[in-house]
């Protein structure tokens, strides 16, 4: 037996070794027992599996076959005064274009109230002298657009032009005359070549409704406790407020990502997005998307302990910001300065610019990396302030 100080010593050294290996078997047991409570409960409550798969499947067919921003078979009214080779050459290409649907009326004065009546978008309109003032050298057209929707004016606008132009450089070419303009301008569309809204459209969609989602699974599964009192029962334990976190943490994040990935399948197989980038970045990106949308709900969960209140607090101040302010269907460029700066504290700003990139132009480094730094501080910072205001109290 070893006797005297240095006995003592090394007596007392075992000891708090093996109280410290037992404090950590301890929390490591505590742990995974949360662990698996988490994913039995999951396994038990369908309304967890709703919100992470069901509900991003629903919105995402209703936005996505619901929400464009293509004018196709938009009702045209045509009046032709007097009708001729010219004017018949000219009409016919708007029963061609697939963004008009052309009807034809007698008269101005019918066309303007069909247009009132909100039966026709728009009025073109070929006067009676058309084909005298045409061969004179110009014929003017009148173009009448509805302005209540200023974009879809705009659009039907530029279309009405592009039929025009195309006309007389046809018109030109078969007649053999000098061609209207002195320069050919051959378009060419990156990123997306059919110009579909909804390519672009799709993956912004997945990072509105993830928003949503990811702080619905935290914000109201926890509340949902507190007022089945589980969560006062798990509050009287010995497991400390940072296992409860990371306990309520990584079965949503699993939850969240499974929801992710069904999105992206349903984007790539029901909708045709093409998908571009890295499988590895987008799961990537999209990880630290949902650290940040998960803080959020579990800082909505340190003020909400009732289900309404929660899911009320998690529309208002994740989904409704995501959808206006994160660029995905307002242009952040056309914003006033102040609500350009206050898009930079929307997580989902920098997630439908990565999604944009990482599906429609590929592993686009200089876009992807700085919003990627972007996710991870927001992610540190929401699971930061969650922690911060997260109490063991039952007050």
């Amino acid at each position: 037996m070893t006797t005297g100080p240095a006995g003592l010593t090394r007596t007392t050294e075992t000891r708090e070794q093996g109280v410290a290996h037992a404090a950590r078997g301890g929390a490591a047991g505590r742990l995974r027992g949360l662990l698996r409570k988490e994913f039995l409960q999951i396994g038990r409550d369908p309304s967890s599996i709703a919100i992470a798969f069901l509900l991003p499947a629903i919105l995402l067919l209703i936005f996505g076959y619901g929400v464009s921003l293509d004018a196709r078979n938009v009702p045209v009214a045509l009046v032709v005064e007097a009708p001729n080779a010219d004017t018949a050459g000219f009409t016919a290409r708007f029963a061609q274009s697939p963004y008009f649907r052309p009807l034809p009326f007698a008269t101005i004065q019918q066309a303007d109230r069909a247009m009132s009546a909100r039966l026709v978008q728009g009025i073109v309109w070929l006067r009676a002298d058309f084909s005298r003032q045409l061969q004179a050298g110009g014929a003017p057209i009148g173009v009448i657009v509805n302005g209540v929707d200023a974009n879809d004016a705009r659009i039907i606008e530029g279309y009405v032009q592009q039929i025009w132009i195309a006309w007389i450089a046809a018109r030109a070419e078969e007649k053999g005359l000098p061609g209207p303009m002195p320069i050919s301008v051959q378009l060419r569309v990156w990123f997306n070549p059919s110009v579909s809204s909804r390519d672009y459209l799709v993956p912004g969609l997945i990072a509105i409704i993830m928003t949503l989602t990811g702080a619905l699974l935290t914000a109201m599964v926890i509340a949902r406790e507190w007022e089945r009192g589980t969560m006062e029962a798990l509050m009287v334990t010995r497991v400390s407020l940072r296992e409860i976190l990371i306990a309520k943490l990584v079965p949503y994040f699993v939850l969240g990502m499974g929801g992710m990935a069904g999105s992206v399948a349903m984007a790539v197989w029901l909708f045709g997005v093409p998908l571009l980038g890295s499988i590895v970045v987008l799961a990537a990106s999209s990880s630290l998307f949902l650290l940040a949308a998960l803080g959020m709900g579990l800082l909505i969960s340190s003020f909400a302990r009732n289900q309404f209140v929660a899911g009320q607090i998690a529309i208002i101040a994740t989904f409704l910001p995501a959808f206006i302010l994160s660029g995905f269907l307002f242009d952040i460029g056309s914003m006033p300065v102040p609500i350009q700066l206050v898009t930079h504290l929307i997580a989902a700003r920098y997630f439908v610019a990565i999604l944009q990139t990482v599906f429609l132009a590929g592993d686009v480094w200089r876009v992807i990396l700085p919003n990627m730094a972007a996710l991870a501080i927001m992610a540190v910072v929401f699971l930061g302030a969650a922690r911060l205001t997260a109490r063991k109290r039952l007050d």
